[in-house]
């Protein structure tokens, strides 16, 4: 299991922090080569500059990757931005905004990607979706479409790389424990009470980890996993599924 990634190499983009941190750990700890594609640079990866939103910005990290590297077998479109309010919250030009981070850059880094990782024996693509894809959750209208239209996008991927070797594969966390919800937490009136909120919401009574949501897309990109692809994996402590009785 040590060493299911030895001689791939994977990029993960939003690779800095939080859940993209964590997943470029793990794939490395499992043999991967890994280059981080982010606006910030990683502290441990090799790492490239890259606004999502810049096709030029994207082409020219991935060719620098190839160039490097000779080839290129996992990628993981985890760069995102968050939005809160109904949908009179936002004006126009931030759903465009959200729109364009969150669904149209995971399409230009996938683009990019897509003819090295058809010469690939072992390519995947894992975008990371959300809980709000498949529950309505309060005050996140713009952020669940652009999620719900990560999950759609995966599958027609999926359906249209199948038979190309390259498996297309989501996971949607829950509410995870990453410097995002942190600074959230820290604009609460009250952030305490706020957090407990969220550890509530999900069914297992806590939030979700970065590992436990880096480990999931591992999972998904992993060459063992050869007869998955169009789904996506929930690791929301069973908030999708789960309905408990109150204690």
């Amino acid at each position: 299991m040590a060493a299911e990634f030895e001689g791939l190499v994977a990029v993960v983009t939003g690779g800095a922090s939080g859940i993209g941190a964590r997943t470029a750990e793990v794939l490395a700890e499992r043999g991967a080569t890994v280059a981080v594609l982010d606006l910030q640079p990683s502290e441990r990866f090799a790492s490239h500059r890259v606004d999502v939103t810049d096709t030029a910005s994207v082409e020219a990290a991935v060719a620098a990757v190839v160039a490097e590297h000779g080839r290129l077998d996992v990628v993981v479109n985890n760069a995102g931005i968050g939005a809160q309010g109904d949908i009179t919250g936002n004006d126009d030009a931030e759903w465009h905004r959200v729109l364009d981070v969150n669904v149209v850059g995971m399409v230009r880094v996938a683009r990019a990607a897509l003819p090295h990782l058809r010469r690939s024996p072992s390519a995947a693509i894992v975008n990371t979706s959300s809980i709000a894809a498949t529950a309505g959750l309060p005050q996140r209208a713009l952020y669940s479409a652009s999620k719900g239209a990560v999950s759609a996008l995966t599958r027609a991927m999926a359906a249209d790389h199948l038979r190309e070797g390259i498996r297309v594969n989501c996971v949607n966390p829950g509410t995870a424990d990453t410097p995002w919800v942190a600074r959230l937490l820290e604009r609460a009136d009250d952030p305490a009470a706020e957090r407990a909120a969220l550890e509530a919401r999900q069914p297992h009574g806590r939030l979700v980890s970065a590992d436990e949501v880096a480990q999931a897309i591992a999972y998904l990109a992993s060459p063992l996993s050869g007869s998955t692809s169009g789904v996506e994996l929930a690791v929301d402590g069973g908030m999708q599924g789960l309905r408990l009785r109150p204690l």
